[in-house]
C-alpha cells in the first residue's frame, strides 16, 4: 500500500484530508511535517504552481504543476525534479492550506 492511497480513497468520495508529508522535495513550499490540507479538485480550474496530491508512472506525490499543455499537466518538485506529465484523471486533490 502506497502513502498516500487513504487520502486518495477519501479525496474521491469529496471528503478534505489532512495530513503531514515527510520528505524535502517540496522544501520552501511545504516542509517535511508540516499539516497540509488537500480538497477534492470539483472541477477547479488547475493552474501552473497549484500543489496538488498526485500520481505518476505509478508515484504518488504531493508536488506542483510545473506546466500546462492543454489537457496534460506536468508535475515536479520544488528543488527542480520534474515527474512527468500526466491527465487530470491522474490528480486527485489540491493543497489548500499549509501550517506547522
Amino acid at each position: 500500500m502506497s502513502w498516500a492511497n487513504y487520502y486518495i480513497e477519501k479525496l474521491k468520495s469529496g471528503e478534505t484530508v489532512q495530513f503531514r508529508p515527510r520528505g524535502n522535495s517540496m522544501k520552501g513550499k511545504v516542509e517535511s511535517g508540516q499539516l497540509v490540507t488537500v480538497v477534492p479538485i470539483n472541477g477547479k480550474e488547475l493552474q501552473k504552481g497549484d500543489i496538488v496530491l498526485c500520481k505518476v508512472n505509478g508515484t504518488q506525490y504531493l508536488h506542483l504543476i510545473k506546466a500546462i499543455q492543454g489537457e496534460r499537466f506536468q508535475i515536479g518538485n520544488n528543488i527542480g525534479r520534474i515527474n512527468g506529465w500526466i491527465t487530470q484523471k491522474s490528480i486527485y486533490g489540491i493543497c489548500t492550506n499549509v501550517e506547522a
